[in-house]
């Protein structure tokens, strides 16, 4: 189904030529969750990225931009949102592990490592908050071998 309409429209910005999409943040924000959960990840980051320009202080718009980004494989942009989400809520263990495999999978594991470790700690009974930590930390003793 290539048609576009509603939500997922864009019209001409302007003088500059960008494009919006049609519709309200809300929009934008619904139907980014929507192409997320039918696994269309790179749609969704673009949506919801407009979305998060628009309300950059929405921390559900942030989060489901974060999952979009790291669904994408856009695994810096991933860290740098869900960064912006445990700043201003360092307690959000899901935030913490966001950043954590973000981070994994961008390279840095030390951060990696201090992230899933917090998360893991507000939240023990999460059984993959665990496991991605013993996978980073696997990882870290492989690379120092």
């Amino acid at each position: 189904m290539s048609e576009r309409s509603g939500a997922g429209a864009e019209r001409d910005g302007g003088p500059t030529g960008a494009r919006t999409p049609a519709g309200e943040v809300y929009d934008w924000y619904t139907r980014g969750v929507e192409l997320l959960g039918h696994g269309d990840a790179n749609a969704a980051a673009q949506l919801l990225g407009h979305a998060a320009a628009a309300e950059p202080s929405s921390r559900s718009v942030r989060e489901a931009l974060a999952r979009a980004q790291f669904d994408a494989g856009q695994y810096d942009a991933a860290v740098e949102t869900f960064a912006w989400i445990v700043a201003q809520d360092p307690t959000d263990d899901y935030a913490q592990f966001g950043l954590g495999v973000s981070a994994r999978r961008a390279g840095d594991l030390p951060r990696a490592i201090e992230h899933l470790a917090l998360a893991v700690a507000m939240r023990p009974d999460i059984q993959h908050y665990g496991r991605e930590l013993r996978g980073a930390r696997a990882q870290r003793n492989r690379a120092s071998a």
